[in-house]
């Protein structure tokens, strides 16, 4: 079977696009030289040359398109299970999780759902499975349940690019639907509706699925449920095991070791509304709900700005200790802590290289940065703090700033991240200082 070779003027000994014998001239794409009636006869084909793994734009492009950029770092080959101090039982949970996903992205067919707490290494195996399928040039979309939802709203605004209607059919009909986190979604009747109507449509296309949850099955949709546990179509895993990143993090011995303690008493229920105006328990009020939804479920950015002792580190404080009794890891520190903290790698002495104690910090599970002040820093300063809160806004991982600044004083890349309201909420605590108040409230 021959070719139809493009010509080229002159004839070209290497390819442009590959650097290897000029099959498709450049163009990427061949036809071969078949009779009428053969299968293959009027159709272009990629070229043989150039195949999808090894296409980086292509990767790229599909990448971006898949949601799959915060994830580039998540493959296969630097999954662990073994050498975190798990027990033998749950190493052999992570290692049966590991086999049935990588199964799965070697021959994707059926549904996969992988059960298990934060950190349990499930997000990781999905984004893995993406990653081995986009290195064949195939069409993945990766995205939180939460997200997804949030997407679909936004198309009925009349200023929305996409239509609900091509952003539905876009995910629906992906070749490859991952969808994380499904469960912490707002349970409202049209998001349970939207999330069975676009389920029932790829279990009954048997479309390829992959499902993380950290709930229980009982308390999902009966009818999402019912399609999940279809042993015909589903494969499940249960991760039953501490918090992997927390464990890999403990290995390395880089964790940001934060003494809460002597925050004990900064807690919801302790959070001063007596002694204040009408219009300072307006916002006071508006903080404490806002803070309080965040602890139960992180999810996004969260700026808590006003005078020094308005009660923003106590709410701060209230989301770390509630988060880590949900079995959450959370670093929580200051600015300059935070600095310091990264400087230390730069001593001859120091055990930790500073690219890891860099990526631990931008992934921390849930980052919560104290007193967040820029103003005076130095150039080094501000393009490290840049470079961690930029990967958080794009990853969009749960992250909490506490600041006596003013959002319109922030420095400018910093301040648009802030001022996307689709990420991230503000709340202004107004009125005097804690000591204050409490004057006022004898």
């Amino acid at each position: 079977m021959n070719l139809e070779i493009p010509l080229n003027d002159p004839p070209v000994t290497t390819c442009p696009l590959c650097g290897k014998a000029p099959l498709c001239g450049g163009m990427g794409m061949i036809k071969y030289n078949v009779p009428v009636g053969d299968p293959k006869f009027g159709k272009v084909y990629r070229c043989p040359n150039n195949p999808p793994n090894e296409d980086i734009n292509l990767q790229n492009r599909l990448r971006d398109l898949g949601n799959m950029s915060a994830f580039v770092d998540k493959h296969f080959e630097n999954f662990q299970f073994q050498g975190l101090g798990y027990t033998e039982e749950e190493e052999n949970t992570l290692a049966m999780a590991f086999r049935k996903a990588f199964d799965f992205a070697t021959y994707p067919q059926g549904w996969l759902v992988l059960e298990g707490k934060y950190g349990s290494g499930k997000t990781h195996l999905a984004a893995a499975i993406a990653n081995m399928r986009l290195a064949q040039g195939e069409q993945v979309v990766f995205i939180t349940v939460p997200d997804l939802l949030d997407y679909l709203r936004s198309a009925y605004a009349p200023n929305a690019e996409d239509t609900y209607d091509s952003l539905f059919d876009r995910v629906k009909n992906a070749y490859l639907l991952i969808l994380d986190d499904l469960g912490a979604e707002n349970p409202s009747q049209w998001a349970q509706e939207k999330l069975f109507q676009l389920l029932n449509h790829r279990y009954v296309n048997r479309m390829p699925t992959v499902i993380t949850t950290n709930v229980e099955l009982d308390r999902i949709d009966g009818r999402i449920r019912s399609r999940m546990v279809d042993p015909d179509l589903c494969s499940f895993h249960k991760l039953t095991v501490p918090d992997y990143r927390r464990a890999i993090e403990n290995r390395n011995q880089t964790a940001i070791q934060t003494d809460l303690n002597r925050y004990k008493h900064m807690r919801f229920e302790t959070f001063l509304l007596q002694g204040v105006t009408g219009e300072e328990r307006v916002t006071l009020e508006s903080a404490l709900y806002t803070a309080q939804q965040f602890a139960h479920t992180p999810n996004g950015w969260l700026y808590l700005s006003g005078k020094f002792g308005t009660g923003k580190t106590h709410l701060a404080v209230a989301i770390a200790h509630q988060c880590r009794e949900h079995g959450l890891d959370v670093t929580f520190i200051t600015t300059p802590d935070l600095l310091d903290y990264l400087r230390e790698t730069f001593h001859p002495t120091s055990p930790v290289r500073f690219d890891e104690r860099f990526q631990q910090v931008k992934n921390a599970q849930v980052l919560i940065i104290d007193s967040f002040d820029m103003t005076n820093a130095s150039t080094w300063a501000k393009e490290k703090i840049f470079q961690v809160m930029d990967y958080r806004y794009v990853s969009q991982l749960p992250t909490v700033i506490t600041s006596a600044v003013g959002i319109a004083q922030q420095e400018e890349r910093i301040r648009t991240r802030l001022m996307d309201d689709r990420l991230c909420r503000i709340e202004i605590l107004a009125g005097e200082a804690y000591t204050t108040r409490r004057r006022r409230a004898k």
